[in-house]
């Protein structure tokens, strides 16, 4: 039986995709496979056990990602399952940014008991009047799979769509409403647009990418959203943007205890992916590249390893290997096999990084002797030996 332990609550969508050869535990260290949402795994040890992680959601900084990948465990995401509920709660972001409705649902609250009530109303509503958002310039920072379902959404609403990303896939592409006048640099966005939003990865290079300088290309009474990552804006700088009347208002979906009470900031409690149907989309796509890689050896959304995917073995056995994308890897790996005389069938390297992965479909099984030769290999990290026919 493999063991399968939960460090979240997982939707049962996901789990009950999980078969007869699975087994849930709550003991971490007896595991093969572990599905986790939010909680943090940096404090802790990982077993020899473990071969792999699946987060039911796209970020993935509650995991060690770069410990694991020195002990052969690959940590997979699950990039796109839960893009419709975000891009829904940022066009929510749009229209609360754009008419004041939180201050005219708390007026409204106010006055409950009042008889007055409705005269009171038609005077108090310029109060909160705002403007439309039809027209309207949007920029896109990042055209994954959220950033192109928010632009898409947006042309749809008539507005003038600016997308920026450097790296979009060929599929994103594809995807992409050819509406979206697609800019190949953010300072466009920043001096032409009413509205920006970001949808990038936090990373080194994108580290408080908002913040002044950006801010002193915008145009007066620009409206930030930010439903990907806290730390993608300085909240120092933005601060100071609120105040001068550079930014008019600043949509969060990460509030914090500086921005949770700053004038001029929508914080929302991280609601982005907190809808039913993105919890059960996330769980049944990890527990899918979960079983596929444990069953398989095939590696789809990983963070940590390269991409492979050879599909089911169909020879006597298929040997995993995780290690270091150094040279004369293969060489040494191949000369293992052909010392005991085993055919290779098929195979399939690939690297990402410091990382690499190679795949390899036998014509014979490997004995006790060959796998601890290739455990000895320098930069091996794991060894896996996966069921045939």
């Amino acid at each position: 039986m493999r063991k399968i332990c939960c460090l979240n609550p997982i939707s049962g969508c996901g789990l009950e995709r999980l078969t007869e050869e699975y087994v849930l535990t709550d003991q971490p260290d007896e595991a093969e496979g572990i599905l986790v949402r939010s909680a943090s795994m940096h404090e802790m040890e990982l077993p020899d056990s473990l071969m792999a992680v699946a987060r039911a959601g796209a970020g993935v900084n509650n995991i060690p990602c770069d410990a694991c990948a020195e002990k052969g465990i690959v940590v997979f995401n699950t990039p796109g399952a839960n893009k419709n509920g975000v891009k829904e709660l940022v066009l929510a972001g749009l229209l609360l940014a754009s008419r004041d409705i939180a201050g005219g649902i708390a007026w409204c609250k106010s006055q409950a008991g009042d008889p007055d009530i409705a005269k009171k109303v038609e005077k108090g509503k310029k109060a909160f009047a705002g403007r439309e958002i039809m027209g309207k310039k949007l920029g896109v920072i990042g055209l994954g799979a959220i950033g192109c379902e928010v632009a898409n959404a947006a042309c749809g609403l008539g507005m003038e769509v600016y997308g920026y990303d450097p790296f979009i896939s060929v599929n994103a592409a594809w995807l992409l409403s050819r509406s979206v006048r697609h800019i190949m640099d953010m300072d466009t966005i920043f001096r032409e647009c009413d509205y920006i939003t970001v949808h990038v990865p936090l990373m080194d290079s994108t580290k408080h990418m908002i913040g002044k300088d950006a801010f002193d290309k915008m145009k007066a009474g620009v409206v930030i959203l930010n439903f990907a990552r806290d730390l993608l804006v300085n909240d120092e700088d933005m601060e100071a943007a609120l105040k001068s009347g550079k930014v008019r208002t600043y949509v969060t979906d990460f509030p914090n205890a500086k921005t949770a009470g700053m004038e001029g900031v929508i914080a929302i409690p991280h609601l982005g992916a907190s809808t039913e149907e993105s919890e059960d989309n996330c769980a049944v796509m990890a527990v899918d590249e979960l079983r596929d890689y444990l069953e398989n050896g095939n590696i789809r959304n990983s963070v940590n390893y390269p991409a492979c995917d050879m599909g089911v073995c169909s020879a006597a056995e298929r040997v995993a290997l995780l290690h270091a994308n150094i040279p004369n890897m293969i060489g040494q790996i191949t000369a293992v096999l052909a010392a005991d005389n085993v055919n290779i069938a098929n195979m399939m390297n690939k690297s990402r990084g410091a990382y690499a992965y190679t795949l390899l479909d036998m014509e014979g099984s490997l004995d006790a002797e060959a796998v601890k030769r290739l455990e000895s290999i320098g930069g091996m990290y794991k060894v896996r030996l996966i069921g045939g026919r």
